[in-house]
């Protein structure tokens, strides 16, 4: 599912005509240039999650310029997408240029003619998506409305996109072959989302992408509010200007119910932090109380009910070390 290329496996004179031939195949073919061109520096890890690509990248200054000629020769048809993580970077569409920022989102068509760059006081950290254009749940003619447009990926669905794909880039080794279709799916569905509520056309979406993205959209909203007591069923329908029931149906083909959900979540939390040495002078009590438990009884019978043990047990067992 991931293969690397590290420049220093290469002779310096080879490393950069390497790596174009390894973007032309990830991306669509390009005409590349860079000052570091003679011993440039670049590691690209590609992940390959069904029909969808992703390969992050760290990488020395560059330009990229995707030619008539070029698209003639092949055109894969598909969008790339990009966040910037470290670096700035700029696309160029005849008179229209535009610059992203870190954390920014941006999108290109493999079929547009089009001039990039990246540039930075060291190298450049992205994170690229490629994806077959017909696959998106969106018309093509409202998608390609976002080509160019810089997207903020700290807020929203950017946010819940921009973070997906940083978390694939780091637990890439975690998973298996068989979750490379079922991960490429949930990308599809928040870049069509993404895209649909960037343009303001949420109604375009397909019902069932609609409601996937929905269920990952609650899960981030319940990942930043465990620590709230108040946090319950109906308040996130309110969060998220839905009925109650609609929430709850949502998440019934994941077999657990919303309740269900945030008390896993909770406990996986208080676990991690009754092990964790920098808590140690906290009580039992207090680490229940920071995810979102009110009553520490409540606390250690949901907790032994999960792991047949109780937190002080577990706690007092991860401290003492194994006898000789």
């Amino acid at each position: 599912m991931e293969t690397v290329f590290q420049s220093e496996d290469l002779p310096p004179a080879d490393r950069f005509g390497y790596w174009r031939e390894c973007l032309s195949s990830t991306h669509a073919p390009l005409d590349m240039s860079s000052e570091h061109a003679d011993d440039f520096r670049v590691r690209q890890r590609v992940l390959r999650l069904g029909a969808v690509t992703i390969w992050p990248a760290t990488f020395q200054p560059m330009v990229c310029r995707r030619t008539p000629r070029l698209i003639r020769r092949s055109d894969p048809e598909t969008y790339h997408l990009s966040l910037v993580r470290r670096g700035t970077a700029g696309a160029s569409w005849g008179k229209n240029d535009v610059t992203y920022r870190p954390s920014d989102l941006h999108v290109q068509d493999s079929s547009r003619s089009c001039t990039t760059w990246a540039k930075g006081p060291g190298t450049i950290d992205t994170v690229g998506l490629e994806m077959p254009r017909n696959l998106l749940s969106l018309p093509q003619s409202l998608a390609d409305r976002m080509i160019g447009r810089p997207v903020p990926g700290v807020e929203g669905i950017g946010a819940l996109l921009s973070g997906f794909l940083v978390q694939l880039s780091s637990d890439a080794g975690t998973y298996r072959p068989s979750d490379g279709s079922r991960l490429g799916t949930v990308l599809i569905d928040l870049v069509s989302a993404l895209f649909a509520h960037t343009v303001e056309a949420e109604r375009e979406l397909a019902p069932e992408s609609r409601q996937r993205t929905l269920v990952l959209t609650v899960r981030a909203f319940i990942e930043r509010h465990l620590h709230d007591p108040a946090l319950t069923p109906a308040s996130i329908a309110a969060a998220h200007h839905i009925s109650l029931s609609y929430l709850h149906r949502v998440f019934q083909p994941d077999g657990t119910t919303v309740a269900v959900w945030i008390r896993r979540r909770r406990l996986e939390r208080a676990r991690r932090d009754l092990t964790d040495p920098a808590l140690g002078g906290l009580q039992v009590g207090q680490i229940a109380a920071r995810w979102g438990f009110s009553h520490p009884a409540v606390f250690t019978r949901a907790f032994r009910a999960a792991y047949d043990v109780s937190p002080s047990e577990f706690r007092r067992a991860r401290r003492e070390p194994d006898p000789a």
